[in-house]
């Protein structure tokens, strides 16, 4: 199974401004949420068919104890993370940086 990640290049900037946030709350508590961060991605990376799929072939992690999901796409030699976004947020955030869908 695919364990390679790769990033859309939007991805950096979602964890960043969640590290700022959360870091601006409580200092410590945007290390937590990088922490769990990395932890979902090494689960993502472990099992991820096991994620439910939430529009075509693209799937949805949630992060623990953050109101956060992983959004990404399972191929034979990778998986791409297009987001991480909080849950509140329009899908179409994410959504968007997928581009037109692929040809049939």
């Amino acid at each position: 199974m695919a364990t390679r990640l790769r990033f859309a290049a939007e991805v950096p900037a979602d964890i960043a401004a969640a590290f700022a946030w959360y870091e601006r709350q409580r200092p410590g508590l945007g290390c937590q949420f990088g922490d769990c961060v990395v932890a979902c991605f090494e689960k993502i990376c472990r099992q991820p068919l096991s994620y439910e799929r939430v529009q075509g072939d693209y799937r949805r992690a949630l992060l623990r104890r953050f109101p956060y999901a992983v959004f990404f796409m399972v191929a034979q030699d990778s998986i791409t993370v297009f987001g991480v976004i909080h849950t509140a947020r329009d899908p179409a955030k994410w959504q968007e940086r997928l581009g037109p869908p692929p040809s049939p």
